[in-house]
């Protein structure tokens, strides 16, 4: 079938960049790098933390080891990539390496999704099945479901995503809405059918994140209903207190991926400012907070981090 007039089938897309003045601009390069170097500094801390106290060795926090290095993986393939288009001013991106990294960043939410449902599990057995807890959810298993939302989950469901792009041809302006690429971003730039590419899209992330939100929600209605069983008000707080952090952090994913979600398909007429703000926060506020969230909800993790800092300013001495 012949493409239209000026189409191509391995374009390259121009990346969007916050509106304003040079000065503004590199404001914002600075706060997108200082918010990086908080993700990588939080959450290399919390992988060093869980390997080195003994006492962290339990499924939740392997879980939480698996978020840290979910939110290195995604924030260090688009991070970098945006800073240099506001340092050096390189704003084009292949088509090649826009595909790789649309699917990671589809790939790693999902997986970052997967792991937060299996913490809502670890949290639902641990308060409603506690004799069960250490016999069901073992290190092992953990480890195992870990290893299957990476392959099941993140490769499967979406790598169709830049497969379905992959024939298309594109013409007309090539300018994105984002700093980085993101499926529907690119699909709504093809000058062809592209109701396979959006069906599917939709399909995947409803299967993944829908469901799995649907889950950690009934989780915690159960949750609920067995903390609300207990007499004594101290025996509830203390048990629903296990919970705080793990709903922050659920609350600190889904809240920007809904927003993102809503501009993309109802914001075609707001500002390219809020597009350009969404993306970045979908991107870089679970790497930040998470760590966060979780180093001053578990003493173990800050007493660990604050000893090796203890230790460091000594060998420098």
């Amino acid at each position: 079938m012949p493409f239209p007039n000026g189409s191509e089938l391995r374009p390259s897309f121009v990346l969007a960049a916050l509106p304003g003045p040079e000065g503004a601009q590199a404001w914002v390069a600075a706060l997108l790098c200082g918010a990086y170097a908080v993700a990588l500094a939080g959450n290399g801390a919390v992988l060093l933390a869980v390997r080195l106290e003994p006492g962290l060795h339990t499924p939740m926090y392997l879980f939480l080891c698996m978020l840290a290095a979910i939110d290195l993986a995604l924030s260090t393939s688009t991070v970098p990539r945006v800073l240099s288009f506001y340092w050096f001013g390189s704003g084009e991106i292949g088509f090649g390496a826009c595909l790789l990294q649309m699917f990671l960043i589809h790939a790693l939410s999902a997986v970052e999704s997967t792991v937060l449902l299996a913490m809502a599990v670890d949290r639902y057995v641990a308060i409603c099945h506690p004799l069960r807890h250490a016999a069901v959810l073992t290190n092992a298993a953990a480890a195992r479901l870990g290893l299957a939302a990476a392959v099941a989950r993140g490769v499967l469901f979406f790598l169709p995503l830049p497969l379905l792009l992959l024939p298309l041809p594109f013409c007309g302006p090539r300018a994105l809405s984002h700093s980085f690429c993101l499926h529907q971003d690119v699909m709504n730039l093809a000058c062809a059918n592209t109701t396979p590419s959006l069906v599917y899209g939709l399909a995947a992330i409803l299967l993944v994140m829908g469901l799995d939100a649907v889950l950690i929600c009934l989780s915690y209605l159960l949750i609920l209903r067995a903390v609300l069983r207990l007499a004594a008000w101290k025996e509830r707080l203390k048990a629903f207190s296990t919970c705080v952090a793990h709903i922050c952090v659920v609350l600190a994913f889904y809240v920007p991926l809904i927003g993102l979600s809503v501009v993309h398909r109802f914001g075609r007429d707001l500002a390219p400012l809020v597009h350009v703000i969404m993306g970045n926060v979908y991107i870089l506020v679970p790497a930040v907070l998470n760590p966060i969230i979780y180093g001053v909800r578990t003493k173990q993790i800050q007493r660990t981090i604050l000893g090796l800092i203890h230790v460091g300013g000594r060998t420098s001495q």
